[in-house]
């Protein structure tokens, strides 16, 4: 089963990956600001997947947002951003 991935193109400072669903007001604005930063990104939008990819992906975000939330970003498969933290994406992402 292969999940389906978005990319969108930018900076590429560190690998980024968005989990957000479709209809969430705080996820569009997660990706409008990331957009706006100019970074480089993966996102899937998990109310988009089926039952079992979802059901998949929740496991992946519950190793970084215990409280399986969104939007929930993960950085280079280590660290993570729980809901729209626009200071904290800020810092994390657009100041290097």
């Amino acid at each position: 089963m292969n999940i389906e991935i978005n990319h969108v193109e930018g900076k590429q400072k560190k690998q980024v990956m968005l989990y957000a669903l479709s209809t969430c007001i705080w996820c569009r604005k997660t990706k409008m600001l990331l957009n706006e930063l100019g970074i480089s990104y993966d996102y899937v939008d998990v109310d988009l997947l089926t039952h079992e990819e979802q059901e998949r992906v929740s496991e992946i975000i519950k190793k970084f947002n215990p409280n399986a939330g969104f939007p929930t970003i993960v950085i280079n498969d280590s660290e993570s951003i729980s809901g729209f933290d626009e200071r904290k994406i800020r810092e994390v992402l657009a100041d290097e």
